[in-house]
């Protein structure tokens, strides 16, 4: 992805409130706001152009994070209809400011982007199914543009649902793999730019260590595991089943090893260096 300048207008001073924000050289607009903000963003000018927006919040049955992506021709009248979901509570939507989006552009859009967060796993998409459009080859490598926009722009706008997790083949060699081995079992990991993860088919002991039940997080995130079936278990050892991301070293050593372990100090490259010396280099 190319380097990128964006603007980012903060309408009320508030980085938490109603903003907006471009990218140099792009003719497309991004209007973020809160739920509680909704009549001051539906409001305003870009709304009554056409494009695609995201509801974002908290699935009320997993409580994880959950997204609506959806496409309008009047973005002002499309959102007063999800009024009625109770799931979200952050808006942002995106159009074009030379008018050139038309139905085909953004339903070709939605479709893309339905299919990417699915494949991003980081919240459930909440539609029922995505619309999708064939275009003429110039046209869809146009969207393939906005796409790449839209990827900048979410996550400074305080959105993740698109990042992709690390997979191991991103590395960019193999001093980037970290080991952590106990108990005839082994699991690799690497640090990404989202967070710790770590890799699939790596392994994690079958049984808690007694003093795990000093930190229940440790058992209760294992068990969250277990169930979305990012663990597996055969009896004998649990196996990752896909690459899992965690927000740190020593919560993934954790559940590799069923108790509290200093990540800095339990992962190491193939030399045997820890990862506290690595980054201390």
């Amino acid at each position: 992805m190319p380097s990128a300048t964006i603007k980012i207008f903060l309408v009320h001073g508030d980085a938490k409130r109603l903003r907006t924000a471009e990218l140099s050289n792009w003719t497309g607009k991004a209007v973020a706001a809160p739920r509680n903000e909704f009549d001051g963003l539906i409001s305003r000018d870009e709304a009554v152009g056409s494009g695609i927006y995201f509801l974002t919040g908290s699935d009320p049955e997993t409580g994880k994070n959950a997204v609506y992506i959806g496409e309008a021709e009047v973005i002002r009248d499309r959102l007063k209809s999800h009024l009625e979901k109770d799931f979200w509570n952050h808006i942002i939507f995106f159009v074009s400011k030379d008018e050139n989006l038309t139905k085909a552009h953004i339903r070709h859009l939605e479709g893309r982007l339905i299919e990417q967060a699915k494949s991003a796993e980081r919240s459930v998409v909440t539609n029922s199914q995505g619309s999708g459009a064939k275009l003429p080859e110039c046209d869809r490598a146009d969207m393939e543009i906005f796409l790449e926009k839209i990827h900048q722009l979410l996550p400074a706008l305080g959105a993740d649902f698109l990042v992709p997790t690390a997979v191991q083949q991103n590395a960019t060699s193999k001093k980037d793999i970290l080991i952590y081995e106990l108990k005839g079992i082994s699991a690799s990991a690497t640090r990404a730019s989202t967070g710790f993860v770590v890799f699939k088919d790596s392994q994690a002991v079958l049984k808690e260590r007694p003093a795990a039940y000093k930190y229940p997080w440790v058992i209760n995130l294992r068990k969250r595991l277990l169930e979305d079936g990012s663990l597996e278990s055969d009896g004998k050892v649990l196996t990752f089943s896909k690459d899992t991301e965690f927000p740190s070293p020593s919560t993934a050593a954790a559940v590799v090893c069923g108790g509290t372990a200093n990540g800095l100090a339990v992962w190491k490259n193939k030399d045997g260096i820890p990862l506290k010396d690595i980054e201390s280099a």
